[in-house]
């Protein structure tokens, strides 16, 4: 019988042992990525809808998730893109419910792997989406992105922009040089795919400083 319940011992792995062996094999989370940018699309430049499919489309390919404001415009083009290439999104709301979501903000479902109902309008909202993503891109934009942008450079979250897409994207580079705070962890590039390897870089860098190790836990 002592025989039996030693062997038993043996076999069972103690909470310590569970975590070192998760430990010894690394777990590696995936960088979230916001796309960050105008829902009406009218001043933006006339290829802007298809930067923002395409900066998607980098994303799923080098296996990041899509982080969105569960919104119309260049958000859910990038979605659109993010999908089509196999990538997973998630989206925050600024309704309370699927149905305000729907009825009352008049916000489309499709494109999203999950969306999240934060019931805190647009300013809240913009504040949660900037901190549950790893860096935070614009492409365009009005008012409410440089909302985004500010409150993650604030935050001091590597940020891209996607430069050439018109309104907001275009107008951050001055924003910065007339604010004297120096340009941050803000990378730029004309090119989605560019964009994207100059962020991941930013994102590393970062999180080699801090010990982060490549974010294995």
């Amino acid at each position: 019988m002592q025989k039996k319940k030693n062997m038993a011992e043996k076999k069972t792995p103690s909470a310590k042992a569970g975590a070192n062996h998760n430990h010894h094999f690394g777990y590696h989370l995936k960088y979230k990525i916001c796309v960050s940018g105008a829902a009406e699309t009218g001043h933006c430049a006339k290829d802007a809808a298809e930067k923002a499919e395409a900066l998607g489309r980098e994303i799923a390919r080098r296996g990041l998730i899509l982080v969105t404001g569960a919104t119309i415009g260049l958000p859910y083009w990038a979605a659109k893109g993010a999908k089509e290439e196999g990538g997973f999104v998630i989206g925050l709301s600024p309704a309370a419910s699927k149905l305000a979501h729907v009825k009352t903000y008049h916000l489309p479902l499709d494109y999203h792997d999950i969306i999240i109902y934060t019931g805190f309008d647009y300013a809240g909202r913009n504040l949660l989406l900037t901190r549950s993503a790893d860096a935070i891109i614009t492409v365009c934009g009005r008012t409410g992105t440089l909302n985004e942008f500010t409150i993650a450079f604030e935050d001091q979250k590597p940020q891209g922009v996607l430069e050439g897409t018109g309104g907001t994207a275009d107008m951050i580079k001055g924003i910065l040089e007339g604010a004297h705070r120096g340009l941050g962890k803000v990378v730029f590039s004309k090119d989605p795919s560019t964009l994207i390897d100059l962020v991941l870089d930013v994102i590393r860098e970062e999180e080699r400083k801090n010990g982060m190790n490549g974010r294995i836990l």
